[in-house]
């Protein structure tokens, strides 16, 4: 696999995409992406409530300035998703281009700048989206623009999918999933997932995942019942106490650290690019688990890679200050590496909590994990070679992202999905996603459009 991923890596780019980068100006390209992405940003579509359908209008105009078609898909209550297509021969599967419109909400008084303005202050492009993932939706769109326009050949349509609701309950990727998959009918699929990472395991080293897998997810409550009664009194059994004494049980967890197949390849090819000592304990399997485990178990992020996790995220049930209710619940988000069950997280939740009398769970969602194999797809060797391209310290590897996107969806249907938006940020940056003052340093905006496109032209072009 390590000789595989740097041949892939040194390989040198074949005639066609060379020949379809050589028909565009890519300062100007890039000029334009920037102004395209500001506009988007500008685009008020956070979630709740959506308002997805200014966000399609938006990119069909980018597109209709090509010449391209598009069909918005409307869901109501100014909910829609958008479908693009370049046509190719028809060779082969088409290749779908996956973004979400709408954002999360924003603290505005906590931001230095309007999060809905696209900004461009000190080599940074600001506004909710920017990282996730307003400023990949909008490289897609203008790959299929770029298509056209310098005519490219492909044997492969390429499809833009613009969803809403990817924040929410996913609406319009299930929308696209059971309804419009007749007519898209992509075999694979970017979306959402990886990103570089400058210096991310050493200093001078930048690292590229590509998430070729997710962890699944299990929402549950737990429930706790007891006496009702006044608040001046307290009472034997009450919901409350019985509550905290079942989270306090579970606080308690120790999770048994696992090293997936996905995980174990990144190592690894961590280790090749870095040599040395360092990387031939990276490389061992034996070694990286006696050694690495407890580094990475150290990190909230990397212990999440290597863990099941349950996650207390709120608790509910009270009445007012003077009234204990007969209920109470709290709700943890739990998410699972591939081959751990639903089944398997609730009985150990349950032995947890066995001397706990008056707890109950109640499960109001599950997925799990869902991958694509990644070694010798062509379009994971395409998404690797220019993500690094021409970058001696930088390397890509297959990822396992611990959270869920819409590729759950598509994977389902048998689509190899991967996850990659093809910016290099550093950590303080990616740690504005979700977060204040999210920004995408604007160089990378430009470069970002040429990785996608070369990537796209690889896979589909003829």
């Amino acid at each position: 696999m390590l000789l595989w991923l740097a041949a892939v890596a040194s390989a040198q780019v074949p005639a066609h995409v060379e020949a379809a980068r050589d028909r565009i100006d890519w300062e100007a390209a890039g000029a334009e992406a920037v102004g395209v992405l500001a506009g988007y940003l500008a685009t008020d579509t956070t979630n709740p409530p959506g308002n997805e359908r200014a966000g399609a209008e938006y990119l069909a105009g980018v597109l209709a300035s090509a010449g391209i078609a598009s069909e918005i898909v409307d869901h109501g209550g100014g909910r829609a998703s958008l479908i693009a297509r370049v046509e190719g021969e028809g060779t082969e599967p088409p290749l779908c281009l996956l973004s979400h419109m709408d954002v999360v909400p924003v603290e505005r008084d906590m931001w230095t700048v309007e999060p809905l303005s696209g900004v461009i202050r000190d080599g940074y492009l600001y506004g909710r989206g920017a990282l996730d993932m307003k400023g990949m939706g909008a490289i897609e769109t203008l790959a299929l623009v770029w298509l056209a326009r310098a005519d490219v050949p492909l044997k492969r349509d390429v499809v833009l999918l613009a969803v809403a609701d990817e924040e929410g309950g996913g609406l319009g990727m299930k929308t696209m999933v059971d309804e419009h998959w007749g007519r898209i009918g992509c075999s694979h699929l970017i979306n959402e997932g990886g990103v570089g990472i400058r210096d991310a395991f050493f200093d001078g080293q930048h690292l590229h995942p590509i998430s070729v897998a997710e962890k699944g997810y299990l929402w549950i409550d737990l429930v706790a019942s007891g006496s009702a009664g006044h608040g001046s009194v307290e009472q034997p059994v009450e919901a409350p106490k019985t509550l905290l004494a079942a989270m306090e049980a579970i606080d308690r967890r120790h999770p048994k650290p696992r090293i997936t197949d996905e995980t174990r390849a990144l190592l690894r090819a961590v280790g090749a690019h870095k040599g040395g000592a360092t990387g031939a304990v990276l490389r061992s399997k034996a070694l990286s688990g006696l050694l690495v485990k407890p580094r990475l178990l150290r990190e909230p992020a990397s212990r999440a890679v290597i863990t099941d996790t349950v996650h207390l995220t709120g608790m509910a049930g009270a009445v007012s200050p003077n009234v204990v209710p007969s209920q109470v619940r709290a709700t943890y988000d739990c998410r699972l590496l591939p081959g751990t069950t639903d089944a398997d997280v609730l009985g150990e939740l349950e032995r947890l909590v066995r001397k706990v009398d008056g707890v109950s769970f109640e499960v109001t969602n599950y997925a799990p994990s869902s991958g694509s194999e990644w070694r010798g797809d062509p379009l994971f060797d395409a998404i690797a070679r220019y993500a690094v391209e021409g970058r001696p310290d930088a390397v890509a590897a297959p990822f396992l992202s611990v959270g869920f996107t819409d590729s759950l969806y598509a994977r389902r249907l048998g689509v190899r999905a991967y996850g990659y938006v093809p910016f290099e940020i550093t950590p303080e940056e990616a740690a504005t996603m979700h977060g204040h003052d999210e920004r995408v340093p604007v160089d990378q905006i430009g470069e970002g459009l040429r990785r996608l496109f070369s990537m796209v032209v690889e896979f589909a072009g003829a």
